[in-house]
C-alpha cells in the first residue's frame, strides 16, 4: 500500500497468484542486475577517478571466463523466465473441460452479458465462486480488449471472431471490468464490473426476475424462423448437411481439407457460407448477413451444441419443456 492506494489489484482468481510470481520474479531480476550495474559504475568512478587527467590506463587484454559468465548466466536465467511464462501462458489459454460458458458482446461503449440460461446483463456480469467460468466473447464494431485486473485476465475482442478468457473466482465481492483497448471517444467509459458470488446466491440470481429463454431454447426458434429446418435434416438427406451430434468434430470440405465445427467455423457457415462447403453438398445457402446479429449468432451456436449424438432430446426442448413451454422440433443446426 501507498498512503492507502493498493500497488497492484485484489488477487481473486486461480489464475493472479501465478502472472504476480512470474512478474515479480521478472521485476527482482531487472532489478538486482540494475543494481549491479549502478554499484559498478559508482565503484569504479570513484576508485579509478583522476584529478590530473595526465593518467594512463592499463591495456585491457580480455578474459575468457568473465566473457562466457555475462553470456552463459543471462542466458539461462532467460531461457528459465521463457519456460515459466510459456507454462503461465498455457494456463490462461487453456480452459479446463468443465466451465460455466458464458456468451458476451463488445460494442461502442458498453459490454453485453448473456448467461446460458438465458439472463442477461449490461456492463455487469455475476459469476459463482470456485467455479471456472469461460467467456467467449467479440466485437460488433471495433477493435475492444475484455480486462478484469483482479483476476489477471484480458484478451482482444476482434470483430468477426471469437476470443475468450476463463478463470475460477476466489474471493467473495465485485471488481473492475474495463475496455483495455482505445475504441472511440467514450473509451473511458467503457467500464464494468463484475460480481463474485457464493453458488446458492448466484442460483437465486441466475432464477430471479421471471423466466427467460434459454440461449439454445433461442437459438431453436431462430432455426425455425429463419428456415434452416428446410434443408438441415437430421439424417444428412436434405440440401444441407445435418449438425446433430457434430459439435467439436470434424467435418470434410468439397476441397479435400478438413476443419473442425466449431463456433468461428459455424458463424462463418452462416455468414459466408459459400467460403468452406461441406464435401458432397452445393452453393444453395444464402447468406446470412445482416439478417442475424451478434446476440442470434451465439445462440444459434448454443443450440447446435445442444443437439444430441443419436435420438436423444435436445437440450433446447427439455429446457423449453422444464419451463412448461413447447419449442417445435429440431433438425438440425445451420452450417
Amino acid at each position: 500500500m501507498l498512503s492507502g492506494i493498493p500497488l497492484f489489484p485484489l488477487q481473486a482468481s486461480n489464475l493472479a497468484p501465478e502472472v504476480d510470481n512470474l512478474y515479480f520474479f521478472v521485476t527482482a531480476v531487472t532489478a538486482f542486475f540494475a543494481l549491479i550495474v549502478i554499484i559498478g559504475v559508482l565503484v569504479f568512478t570513484i576508485k579509478y577517478r583522476d584529478g590530473t587527467g595526465n593518467r594512463v590506463g592499463a591495456p585491457i587484454t580480455g578474459s575468457i571466463p568473465l566473457e562466457l559468465g555475462w553470456s552463459i548466466i543471462p542466458f539461462f536465467i532467460s531461457m528459465g523466465i521463457f519456460g515459466w511464462a510459456t507454462l503461465v501462458f498455457f494456463h490462461l489459454v487453456r480452459a479446463p473441460d468443465q466451465t460455466l460458458e458464458i456468451y458476451s458482446t463488445g460494442k461502442r461503449w458498453m459490454w453485453r452479458f448473456q448467461h446460458i440460461d438465458g439472463k442477461s446483463e449490461i456492463n455487469q456480469l455475476h459469476v459463482p465462486l470456485g467455479r471456472p467460468v469461460k467467456v467467449i466473447f467479440t466485437s460488433e464494431d471495433v477493435l475492444h480488449s475484455l480486462y478484469i485486473p483482479s483476476f489477471r485476465v484480458k484478451a482482444d475482442a476482434i470483430p468477426g471472431r471469437y476470443s475468450s478468457i476463463w478463470f475460477t473466482p476466489t474471493r467473495v465481492g465485485e471488481y473492475h471490468l474495463f475496455c483495455a483497448e482505445y475504441c472511440g471517444t467514450r473509451h473511458s467509459g467503457m467500464i464494468g464490473s463484475v460480481v463474485v458470488m457464493e453458488p446458492n446466491d448466484y442460483q437465486a440470481w441466475l432464477s430471479g426476475g421471471g423466466s427467460s429463454m434459454s440461449m439454445a431454447a433461442r437459438g431453436e426458434e431462430l432455426f425455425q424462423q429463419l428456415g434452416c429446418v428446410g434443408c438441415h435434416l437430421n439424417d444428412g438427406s436434405g440440401r444441407g448437411p445435418s449438425l446433430v451430434g457434430k459439435y467439436g468434430a470434424q467435418e470434410t470440405l468439397a476441397t479435400g481439407a478438413t476443419v473442425v465445427i466449431d463456433d468461428t467455423y459455424i458463424r462463418e457457415s452462416i455468414l459466408t457460407p459459400q467460403m468452406k462447403l461441406v464435401a458432397g453438398y452445393g452453393p444453395v445457402m444464402p447468406t446470412f448477413q445482416g439478417v442475424v446479429n451478434e446476440q442470434s449468432l451465439m445462440s444459434l451456436i448454443e443450440f447446435i451444441k445442444s443437439l444430441p449424438a443419436s435420438g436423444q432430446r435436445p437440450a433446447a426442448a427439455q429446457a423449453s419443456a422444464a419451463a412448461g413451454t413447447t419449442a417445435p422440433p429440431a433438425q438440425g443446426g445451420p452450417r
